[in-house]
């Protein structure tokens, strides 16, 4: 347990840490970089709580996709931070008070957590739960069989938001050149090759 509960307190300590820089640091790839790092420790959280699923999902998902999405997006587009940071005194007050409300209501949540009578020992007697055959084989046989149906529900709606998303991006405006795959197979090689007689000193 000791082991348990210093390796717990070493990786929050390193996501906090990681948290703290991402908003912190002037260099935006620093910030996704130690973004990343904040996932990987949350990770390693879920795993010490017996939550491999949500470990491997914040994994592949957070961090294969949307931080190396950010990590892209800033390093290949040429983006003014400068112009972006001039109207954060303009903002200051309105962020300031958001900071104070949420910094009253984890007091509360800590007051509550550490005085509350039966909150202490819900707390104190707390261990993970193993499950037999694994978390992520357990949140399967859910999935399939109580809530099948909902399940591929959602992934028709998921399934139709990107068609739509597609014929969107794909539909047809005046000026622009796309491929015609047809034609291009289908063309003859005298359609393909024309062969123009050019007059010296003179171009096309």
């Amino acid at each position: 347990m000791i082991l348990h509960a210093l390796t717990f307190y070493l990786f929050a300590a390193i996501a906090v840490a990681a948290g703290f820089m991402v908003i912190s640091s002037r260099n935006p790839v620093h910030s996704v970089l130690y973004l990343i790092l904040a996932f990987f420790t949350s990770a390693a959280l879920f795993v010490l709580m017996a939550a491999e699923f949500l470990a491997m999902i914040m994994l592949i998902v957070y961090i294969g996709a949307v931080a190396v999405l950010f990590l892209f997006v800033v390093m290949m587009l040429d983006i003014n931070f400068v112009e972006l940071r001039k109207g954060f005194l303009q903002y200051l007050p309105i962020g300031a008070l958001i900071g104070v409300i949420l910094a009253i209501e984890l007091i509360f949540i800590v007051g509550t957590w550490t005085f509350g009578g039966d909150t202490t020992l819900v707390a104190a007697t707390a261990q993970p739960m193993v499950i037999e055959g694994g978390n992520t084989e357990a949140i399967g046989r859910v999935l399939y069989t109580d809530y099948v149906y909902a399940f591929q529900a959602a992934g028709i709606i998921l399934l139709v938001a990107m068609i739509g998303a597609i014929v969107l991006t794909h539909r047809s405006r005046p000026g622009v050149k796309k491929q015609n795959i047809t034609e291009q197979v289908h063309r003859s090689p005298t359609e393909a090759v024309e062969l123009r007689d050019i007059p010296p000193g003179q171009g096309i």
